[in-house]
């Protein structure tokens, strides 16, 4: 695969992540990292950029992406699984996610501060918009998202630039947040799982390797070198405007305290562009966001309601697609801030078990192996990391956390840096390969 056709298809990985409402993690990430910046921003990369590459390139193993892998574990598992996906990406938490940040970006700068009607009044015509396109999106969708990559991505360049250059001489802001608590590394990696690009890598992947198919290359080995080359262009380019971006939330001064309901990402990237390029500035990154997230947004509905058209055919696309408009409509109302902590426990359950599956990709491929060895901890990994959810959440008390059975959970290896999922991972795979040593072994071919 020659490297005219290796930027073509990583530029288009690079396209498919980089999405507005992720430009809102870094700031935060870097704003309240403090003296551990680095340390929490590399936990923060390698689970929003590097987890996501390596997913999309453990994809192009099986020829039928990761529908045919998880039909290893089980069917049911495949269904399962896919739907908690389609619907974390799609109306339950990214879609409204798109709506939210356009607004922050877009709409909240030029009013005196947020509140409940000015949301609902601009989510209603958001999602208007959003419908009358998901009724025929092709062109339009294919069109604008192919001229506001590239705009967005210039302008993200320019405000990067002048932010480095205005704030070089200035010292880390305090640490603050999560990381005056925890380990900096492990807030960092679980920070890293609200961009929702490693699961969102699962559905990808089928694209990528489709989009290398199109180009001629049939060939497995082709289709594997051609992506492992593509993902490193795209991660490449995603880690320098991640780091560059967390950087400047590191060193920025905001004026005052965060205002009340908005979200510290989005205020800190409206703030450096007014602080940095002018009233224009802000003017052309709210412009520019708001049609990125438009775009995505659409796609992201065409997408959901495609699959669950596919998954339930009695219910036509259309009708998939206005069931899923009106139910990001009504989360999107919840704001930005609470869409993102809402997320939070959902993403807990489904990184680890995500993560389980690509390395177990992985690892079959170069060492085949039975079906147990991929049920058994895939399966206890699902467990343990409800279990540990439920163990963790703020929604119970102390007192409430002392009498339960779940305490066990503390004694789990890396349970307190929240990788307890790690061990399970090849404990899992050992007992489970003992035990179906006489099974058939599974080969990608």
């Amino acid at each position: 695969m020659n490297t005219k056709y290796v930027f073509v298809v990583g530029f288009m990985l690079f396209a498919m992540f980089f999405g507005a409402g992720n430009l809102i993690f870094p700031p935060s990430i870097g704003h309240e990292s403090g003296d551990h910046f680095w340390i929490g921003t590399l936990g923060f990369v390698i689970t929003g950029v590097g987890l996501p590459l390596i997913a999309v390139i453990a994809g192009a193993i099986s020829k039928g992406g990761y529908d045919e892998s998880l039909n290893h574990i089980s069917k049911w598992f495949s269904v399962v699984f896919m739907v908690a996906i389609f619907l974390t990406i799609g109306p339950f938490f990214a879609i409204p996610r798109t709506a939210t940040t356009a607004y922050e970006m877009s709409v909240l700068p030029y009013l005196s501060g947020t509140s409940s009607l000015s949301l609902l009044i601009f989510s209603v015509l958001y999602f208007v918009i959003v419908f009358l396109i998901v009724l025929k999106p092709g062109y339009l969708v294919d069109t604008i998202g192919k001229a506001l990559t590239p705009i967005l991505l210039i302008t993200i360049i320019l405000l990067v630039v002048m932010g480095i250059v205005s704030y070089l001489g200035l010292t880390p802001n305090p640490t603050a947040g999560a990381f005056l608590e925890k380990n900096a590394f492990s807030v960092g990696f679980t920070e890293g799982y609200l961009t929702m690009d490693a699961i969102a890598a699962l559905v990808f992947s089928l694209i990528v390797i489709n989009a290398i198919r199109g180009l001629g290359f049939t060939d497995k080995k082709d289709l594997l070198n051609g992506t492992i080359k593509s993902a490193l262009i795209a991660a490449s380019l995603l880690g320098v405007i991640y780091v560059s971006l967390a950087w400047i939330g590191n060193r920025v001064a905001l004026p005052g305290a965060l205002p009340e309901g908005q979200n510290l990402g989005t205020y800190i990237l409206t703030f450096v562009a007014e602080d940095v390029l002018g009233g224009f500035g802000v003017f052309i990154l709210a412009t520019i966001v708001f049609l990125a997230c438009l775009t995505t947004c659409v796609g992201l509905i065409v997408a959901v309601a495609e699959y669950f058209n596919k998954l339930i055919p009695k219910l036509s696309y259309k009708a998939w697609a206005a069931i899923w408009t009106l139910v990001s409509l009504v989360l999107a109302n919840q704001g930005l801030s609470t869409i993102i902590q809402g997320s939070v426990p959902v993403l807990m359950i489904l990184y680890p078990i995500a993560m389980t599956v690509v390395a177990l990709v992985i690892i079959t491929y170069f060492v085949p192996s039975p079906k147990l060895s991929m049920q058994v901890p895939v399966y206890l990994i699902s467990v343990v990391s409800i279990l540990a959810v439920v163990y963790r959440s703020e929604y119970f008390g102390v007192a409430a956390l002392e009498k339960l059975p779940l305490q066990v959970l503390e004694s789990l290896p890396l349970f307190s840096t929240q990788f307890e999922w790690i061990p399970l991972l090849v404990i899992g795979y050992i007992i489970g390969y003992i035990l179906g040593s006489k099974q058939e072994k599974i080969v990608y071919e």
